[in-house]
């Protein structure tokens, strides 16, 4: 069943980052008639952000193909378990990483605890990501902008660095961009920015990384009901989200983990470079 905006209350949450378990309605991350089909057997995979939203949801579809996953995320510590629950309920692992992306020892470190856990690393998704509204230029200082850029593409220099060493040939990279990239959104300046920065980071990427066998794409998705929402917007702005999109709803969770499933499996081994768009049917370039 897909969640209209008129079933979206006026909501906000003062937490940054806002938390899954409190949003109404929840997220729909899971789809019972997804049937796995071993895209991924016994793959590992370290998911940036994987407490909720877009996040959870590639975890758990990812078990659901076969796949053990780390998940790094900032303190949501009960939206973590929850992911890690339904990554277990799937018989897959699940290994729980909380830090601040925004220093390379840490990213480093969330790197050599997913080796030490569980051997490897197959997958890497660089999911995590802030964002804020900006109503003017005047707003956004240097502060602001370090803690972006800092989160948002700094860390994938960061884990990509640290991953790509223990990645064998067939490995993925998949990085978390945005419709913003190609529309741009005035309101959310510097987040914007720190996507087109990130559409660039893959393309520029994927060529070098050839070389060792490893693939890497993007995924740049419209507006999908995640804790993004009510941490970054007013209650009236929650409300009339995702109508703007010719599909005139919001995207969830589950409409996007399938194009990191595919983007991760075989089935994409000639896909170097791209993006997919589960957008709600805005036509982009690229």
């Amino acid at each position: 069943m897909t969640i209209t905006p008129d079933q979206i209350p006026a909501q906000h949450q003062k937490r940054t980052p806002a938390l899954e378990s409190e949003m109404v309605p929840r997220p729909q991350y899971d789809d019972p008639n997804y049937k796995g089909s071993g895209k991924l057997q016994d793959k590992v995979a370290l998911i940036t952000g994987g407490d909720s939203g877009i996040g959870r949801s590639v975890a758990v579809y990812y078990a659901k193909e076969g796949a053990d996953v780390a998940i790094v995320y900032f303190d949501e510590h009960d939206d973590a378990k929850e992911t890690q629950q339904a990554v277990e309920d799937y018989g897959r692992r699940c290994l729980l990483i909380p830090g601040d992306i925004r220093g390379e020892d840490f990213c480093r470190e969330a790197v050599q605890k997913t080796i030490k856990e569980f051997g490897q690393i197959d997958i890497l998704v660089n999911n995590a990501a802030v964002q804020y509204q900006e109503p003017s230029l005047d707003e956004i200082d240097a502060a602001r902008l370090g803690d972006v850029f800092a989160t948002n593409i700094f860390s994938m220099f960061y884990f990509a660095k640290a991953a790509t060493p223990h990645m064998k040939p067939g490995s993925s990279i998949i990085n978390t961009t945005s419709i913003n990239a190609y529309k741009g959104n005035p309101s959310l300046l510097s987040y914007s920015t720190t996507k087109g920065a990130i559409l660039a980071f893959t393309r520029s990427l994927a060529e070098p990384m050839l070389e060792k066998g490893i693939r890497v794409n993007g995924v740049a998705p419209g507006p999908i009901w995640t804790p993004f929402i009510p941490d970054a917007f007013s209650g009236d702005d929650v409300a009339n989200f995702g109508k703007q999109v010719p599909m005139q709803r919001p995207g969830q969770p589950k409409e996007v983990a399938p194009s990191f499933v595919f983007l991760a499996s075989e089935d994409a081994s000639y896909m170097a470079g791209q993006v997919l768009h589960p957008n709600g049917g805005v036509v982009v370039n690229g």
